[in-house]
């Protein structure tokens, strides 16, 4: 199990158009990706601004499809006028 957190810093004045593109991706990463196993956004308690993406995937290969998904790559741009910046991604090795 291969799981993913990206931190994302959001425009001021962007949050709403910011949460309903990553909704959208969202249920087509859930609907069309047999490999990923959990995707859900998250909102910093501290920083209004700040996100993050909490992923699961069951190897390398459902990762990998993830980020060369039709969806990925248009929503994405979608979301690229709601940034403040470059995502931060951590990847982490499940442990069992």
């Amino acid at each position: 199990m291969i799981g993913v957190v990206a931190t994302l810093n959001v425009q001021d004045g962007k949050n709403q158009e910011f949460e309903a593109v990553f909704r959208e991706l969202q249920a087509k990463v859930r609907a069309g990706e047999p490999g990923n196993i959990a995707y859900q956004l998250t909102k910093s308690r501290a920083h209004a601004n700040t996100y993050k993406v909490l992923e699961l995937y069951k190897d390398q290969e459902a990762l990998t499809a993830h980020g060369q998904s039709d969806h990925y790559r248009e929503l994405g741009r979608k979301m690229g006028p709601c940034m403040a910046g470059r995502a931060e991604v951590e990847l982490l090795d499940g442990v069992e």
